[in-house]
């Protein structure tokens, strides 16, 4: 599905020089971008949102930009991060994280979904590991060319040419400086301990799989099976794998199952509890994400 916006105003924006409001054109509160063409990359605006989001990862590599309002990263080992507006935040693959508004308050966003394998392979055209943190970025140069890029995905220029616009884009932000904020370490032990549990989980993620047969598994208490999967992925066992059903939800709705037998095989106990808890990871329902 590709969404153009109005053409009013995007291509002036797009060609503006740096004294110019960098923020998107105004438009619906909330639009979606992606393009056949293109399928390494989607796009996402919204406009005075309070939607909110809970703590999740995904497999893509996401590029946020906080346009107006306040908004709080969760993720950092240290405590939530405050974001200003202009504030660029870069989050790898698998990265547990949410950014959701200031308690009471609304914001607007940007956000860019790249997918991690042709961003690894990208990366290696020019000797760059993929291997890094999550950063945040106040560069005002910076965000005002992420908001060209976004209006070009959304306009309906040339696939090429966009595709030209985001390697470049992405190769010179992995230089930028900014807040680094490293992903929290679990020691070895306890890493050993859960991988053999995310690699039974991974294989059939449809399964819900009770805290009490996940601590028989590990051969501990259910108190030290979630402290030990918290350390190593940053989630509870429940959150994670609804977080896990949630992004292969994601995968089969972008290749055209039925939502209603897709709550079904994956395991939710009707297709109110499906929306609820897809709406919870991605901020939107599953009819919303497919339209």
């Amino acid at each position: 599905m590709s969404h153009e916006p109005s053409r009013t105003d995007a291509p002036a924006r797009a060609a503006s020089g740096a004294g110019s409001d960098p923020r998107p054109p105004s438009g619906p509160a909330e639009a979606f971008w992606r393009d056949p063409a293109l399928p390494f990359v989607e796009s996402r605006r919204a406009c005075r949102s309070r939607a909110c989001y809970k703590p999740h990862s995904h497999p893509t590599f996401s590029i946020g930009a906080v346009d107006d309002g306040a908004s709080v990263f969760t993720g950092a080992p240290g405590g939530p991060v405050a974001l200003r507006p202009g504030a660029l935040v870069f989050v790898p693959a698998a990265r547990v994280h949410a950014c959701n508004p200031a308690p009471g308050a609304a914001w607007s966003y940007q956000m860019l979904h790249l997918d991690a394998a042709w961003l690894r392979a990208v990366r290696q055209e020019y000797a760059r590991t993929d291997d890094e943190p999550v950063r945040v970025v106040s560069d005002p140069a910076l965000y005002r060319r992420y908001c060209r890029l976004n209006t070009l995905l959304f306009s309906p220029a040339d696939p090429q040419e966009k595709t030209s616009a985001l390697i470049e884009f992405v190769g010179d932000c992995d230089t930028s400086a900014g807040l680094r904020i490293a992903t929290p370490a679990a020691s070895p032990r306890l890493a050993a301990r859960v991988a053999p549990i995310l690699e039974r989980l991974r294989a059939d993620p449809s399964m819900p799989v009770a805290l009490d047969t996940l601590a028989q598994w590990t051969g501990a208490s259910r108190y030290q099976t979630i402290r030990a999967f918290r350390a190593v992925t940053g989630m509870t066992p429940h959150a994670w794998q609804l977080n896990q059903r949630v992004n292969l939800a994601r995968e089969r709705i972008r290749a055209g199952d039925d939502i209603s037998d897709l709550a079904y095989r994956l395991g939710f106990a009707d297709q109110a509890h499906f929306q609820r808890v897809f709406k919870a990871y991605a901020g939107m329902t599953p009819g919303r994400f497919r339209r």
